[in-house]
């Protein structure tokens, strides 16, 4: 199993996610964490502050945009989609509208097993690193959880996709407006005796073994 889970963006661990790629070069951007965004905001945004695929293509990857609404209900359009694509790059928003995607269109049942079979990279940018948890817990702290965008099925979902075996909290002690909100879900997570890796912008767990052996697992924090 091959995760790069970063704080921020790529992080500065970009040689390491290349690493985990070798020669597989097409990314499919997954961006629904921001489906409660208005399309003309996602676009300026785009535009003029971030834009994910410039930042992948910089590290000669090929990019492509995966909408998880275009697959509700589906999971056998979205398992055909998913043939061919060597890296899944899941970004930031809204961690419970990201994981109602991922249920809501099968993909969390598919990207475990894709990973079982060390068919692609999951590589994710704060909402999209702290998915890959056995657990939501803490994130309430930090996005709203009863954020539900039109043609998304209202109830939380709690667990996480148990690709790793503790919590992640992005945006520790950083730049980052959901910084001061991020200490709290660490303090939540502390007090509960619930484990958790807070990670810092910049930073990034690159894991390199089975899920089965969470125990075993390779797991660098730089």
């Amino acid at each position: 199993m091959r995760l790069y889970l970063s704080s921020c963006r790529v992080g500065d661990r970009a040689g390491s996610l290349l690493a985990l790629l070798g020669s597989g070069k097409r990314a499919a951007i997954i961006s629904n964490g921001l489906d409660a965004v208005s399309a003309d905001v996602r676009k300026i945004f785009r535009e003029e502050v971030y834009n994910p695929h410039a930042e992948l293509a910089g590290l000669g990857l090929v990019t492509e945009d995966l909408d998880l609404r275009d697959y509700f209900g589906d999971p056998a359009g979205l398992a055909e989609r998913l043939a061919g694509i060597d890296l899944v790059w899941v970004m930031d928003g809204n961690a419970f509208v990201l994981r109602r995607a991922m249920k809501q269109s099968g993909f969390d049942d598919l990207i475990v097993d894709m990973l079982d079979r060390d068919q692609l990279v999951y590589g994710g940018s704060a909402a999209g690193a702290a998915v890959a948890a056995p657990t939501l817990q803490g994130l309430q702290l930090i996005d709203d959880p009863d954020l539900v965008p039109p043609g998304y099925e209202p109830e939380r979902v709690w667990d996480g996709l148990g690709l790793i075996d503790h919590a992640v909290i992005p945006h520790f002690r950083s730049a980052h407006p959901d910084s001061a909100a991020a200490e709290q879900a660490v303090r939540f997570l502390t007090a509960r005796g619930l484990r958790h890796r807070a990670l810092r912008d910049g930073e990034a767990i690159v894991w390199t073994e089975t899920r089965a052996r969470p125990a075993d697992a390779v797991l660098r924090i730089a």
